[in-house]
């Protein structure tokens, strides 16, 4: 492997890695929050599914990266420049809709990448695919009824979902976005174009708000980008200093 494709493939995978840590992060941070004790069950659950697909994308990383860090050291101790996660992902819980309608948007992307993922030419890439995809399915049933019962449901409930929807709609579309190392990952075999899975999720994302009496954005619409370059929301540093704080201030501890 050739310098420029070591770091690609680095990349690549810090980009799976970080954004299901940050997700994972922010839905722990509702752990006895939930709006039902089945619901607060349900959410943990999640959290602990993407913290653990999140330790399987950092540990691969590390290993390619060769540098002496372990998935440990790349949770903890990289900055927010360093990190590469969709802006999505970061955006605050808000109110209940604000939160269901974030990890809708990413469930949606979520099983279709990993359904590309599943028949990468890298075993390894393809064998984590296929171990987190039997969870996100479970995530993107969850999700999408939720959608549903909230979009069709009280006028309040109905208003606070669509509120949601336009305010991360320009969010997403960094995750169909391609730059060179989605086109050096891709051309080897071991990545995916992500533009391809676009018209996928918006068919879904439209047929499930049509049940949900939700109106779809533009999708052409003006979209954030940058997250996967490191370029981050204010967010993100917050997120980050709550989550490295133990493991900064005790650094090489062991329980």
């Amino acid at each position: 492997m050739t310098a420029p494709q070591q770091s690609a493939k680095t990349t690549y995978l810090l980009r799976l890695g970080d954004t299901a840590l940050v997700l994972s992060q922010r839905m722990s941070e509702l752990c006895g929050k939930g709006p039902a004790l089945e619901e607060d069950m349900a959410m943990a659950n999640t959290a602990l599914d993407l913290l653990g697909h999140a330790r399987l994308w950092l540990s691969y990383a590390a290993e390619i990266e060769d540098a002496g860090r372990d998935e440990d050291a790349l949770a903890y101790l990289r900055n927010d420049r360093e990190f590469h996660n969709f802006l999505l992902v970061e955006q605050p819980n808000g109110n209940y809709a604000d939160t269901m309608v974030r990890e809708f948007f990413f469930d949606a992307w979520h099983t279709l990448a990993l359904s590309r993922l599943m028949r990468s030419a890298d075993e390894r890439i393809a064998e984590i695919a296929a171990k987190s995809q039997k969870e996100v399915k479970y995530h993107l049933r969850r999700s999408g009824d939720l959608i549903v019962r909230m979009g069709d449901g009280t006028e309040q409930s109905h208003m606070l979902t669509q509120r949601a929807v336009n305010v991360l709609w320009p969010f997403t579309g960094e995750m169909f976005a391609s730059d060179q190392v989605d086109r050096d990952m891709s051309s080897s075999g071991e990545g995916f174009d992500p533009s391809l899975l676009r018209d996928d999720w918006l068919e879904y994302i439209g047929k499930v708000f049509d049940v949900a009496t939700l109106e779809t954005p533009r999708p052409d619409a003006w979209m954030q980008t940058g997250g996967k370059q490191g370029l981050h929301t204010e967010h993100l540093g917050f997120l980050l200093a709550e989550m490295q704080v133990v493991h900064r201030a005790h650094p090489g501890a062991k329980w």
